[in-house]
């Protein structure tokens, strides 16, 4: 497996970050950040919060007022949402926040 990661480019041994994304189930672009996490071997805490009117109060408390999702956090620190996550990942920031530990 070590060897099918080194190849596909996954790094899971050196992700020391706490993640944690807000998400509704059916949402594309939360199904869309919740893959780029998993290719990056990410294991993040998941708050589904479809029809959780409290849960999406603390995220948005927690996201500057952002009432979207997804919400991600790194190390407590909002990124931001989707595309915000994909635009780490091509500016070549996100394996750096990845490797931070929490």
């Amino acid at each position: 497996m070590e060897l099918l990661n080194r190849l596909l480019g996954r790094n899971p041994d050196t992700v020391k970050a706490n993640v944690e994304i807000y998400t509704w189930q059916i949402c594309p672009y939360c199904i869309r950040a919740k893959l780029l996490l998993w290719w990056k071997g990410v294991n993040f805490t998941e708050y589904k919060i479809d029809g959780d009117e409290a849960a999406r109060i603390k995220m948005a408390e927690r996201s500057n007022q952002r009432r979207s999702v997804p919400q991600i956090f790194i190390n407590d620190h909002h990124v931001g949402g989707c595309d915000d996550l994909y635009a780490l990942d091509s500016k070549g920031q996100l394996d750096l926040l990845l490797t931070q530990v929490a």
